[in-house]
């Protein structure tokens, strides 16, 4: 997974860096649920979010990453 393999390179390198993975089958997450805390319709798993503010898929976490933590 692409975006869990970015987060754990970040948090190796980085000290200001950490993260949480949350398996939504294992916790009972529904889509449903998702959308209601992202405050949008989602089409794709996962989402991320950085301090508890909803992010996106893997492709707006990279460019989050890029514009935010220069990695």
């Amino acid at each position: 997974m692409r975006a869990k393999d970015l987060a754990e390179k970040l948090s190796n390198e980085r000290d200001d860096f950490q993260y949480q993975y949350v398996d939504i089958r294992a916790e009972g997450i529904t889509k449903e649920d998702l959308q209601q805390k992202a405050g949008k319709p989602v089409e794709t798993v996962p989402q991320i979010f950085v301090d508890q503010q909803h992010i996106g898929g893997y492709t707006d976490f990279a460019a989050w990453v890029k514009e935010n933590l220069d990695a």
